[in-house]
């Protein structure tokens, strides 16, 4: 396979951006920004579900006029009636191709073509080859695997395989919102506090040192995943797709960054260096590729 095959998506807004921002992002990406495909819908809190709502139509049409593939992506964690309703719905539309990021809605979606998010845990072939027989024909995995269990999966599957490359990496969801606690509220009676963290807030051990950041229930790494130097390692593994998440820096010109080492027409090296002139407050890691502590980089 050419390096020219090689695809990019864009994953689903994580935090809690304010309406007009989160659509205004997305018209943007849907304009400028060189990606295949791009996921939309929310992951992580189903109290803000009815806040994108307004703009979700505008947005889908927008990025389907621009000739993107529109994803929609359901929620991690369902804990409700009301939520498992929320899915049931998303995942009953046939509009668009639908990620599962959660084992029920895999369920929902058994016996037709869906995709499967990094949230859906993939640790060997078994599991991979039971989800594909149930339909799924697009998996992104989960990041913490090394690169020889990437091999394994790749060598595995007729699914196609997707890795992300750019972003805080996704680790756990809890029932808790940690964004309204550390101010004194309760999950019910958030405010949306989360929306003074665009990015996610961070987390420090007593010795100020990074450890974690939290998005609402969502926990994340302190580091955000850089693996613009193993692209092509993971195109010779058999993944041609590659996942940037989304955060509040310019993302058109970091996927037009990753679209230009991908298809060799700027090397590693310098691709690393520019990505970090684009993101110079970004500590990067790309430990779990590496197999070794998931917060290093290792160079």
């Amino acid at each position: 396979m050419s390096v020219s095959s090689s695809k990019f998506s864009l994953g689903p807004v994580l935090f809690y951006w304010q309406p007009d921002v989160w659509r205004d992002f997305y018209f943007r990406m849907a304009d400028e920004a060189d990606v295949d495909t791009v996921f939309v819908g929310e992951v992580v809190c189903s109290k803000r579900l009815g806040v994108f709502a307004p703009h979700l139509q505008a947005v889908c049409e927008r990025l389907q006029a621009a000739g993107k593939e529109v994803v929609m992506s359901s929620l991690a964690l369902i804990m409700s009636a009301e939520e498992l309703d929320a899915v049931r719905a998303l995942t009953g539309q046939t509009d668009y191709l639908v990620e599962a990021n959660d084992i029920s809605a895999c369920s929902m979606l058994s016996g037709r073509d869906h995709a499967i998010g990094p949230y859906v845990n993939i640790y060997n072939e078994g599991t991979l080859a039971s989800l594909v027989e149930r339909g799924a024909s697009r998996i992104c995995l989960t990041p913490e695997l090394p690169r020889d269990s990437l091999a394994i999966l790749a060598a595995a599957s007729c699914a196609e395989l997707e890795v992300q490359v750019f972003g805080r990496y996704p680790l756990a969801l809890s029932a808790r919102c940690y964004a309204a606690r550390a101010r004194g509220l309760s999950k019910d009676e958030c405010r949306y506090v989360c929306a003074e963290d665009g990015d996610g807030m961070d987390v420090d051990t007593v010795d100020n040192d990074a450890f974690l950041a939290v998005n609402g229930t969502q926990t994340l790494s302190a580091a955000y995943g850089n693996l613009i130097a193993e692209l092509s390692d993971l195109r010779k593994l058999g993944i041609h797709r590659f996942r940037l998440s989304p955060h509040t820096v310019d993302m058109v010109a970091i996927a037009g960054l990753f679209r230009e080492v991908a298809e060799g027409r700027m090397d590693a090296t310098e691709g690393d260096v520019q990505l970090t002139g684009l993101a110079p407050d970004m500590p990067f890691a790309n430990g779990f590729f590496h197999g070794v502590e998931g917060a290093a980089f290792v160079g």
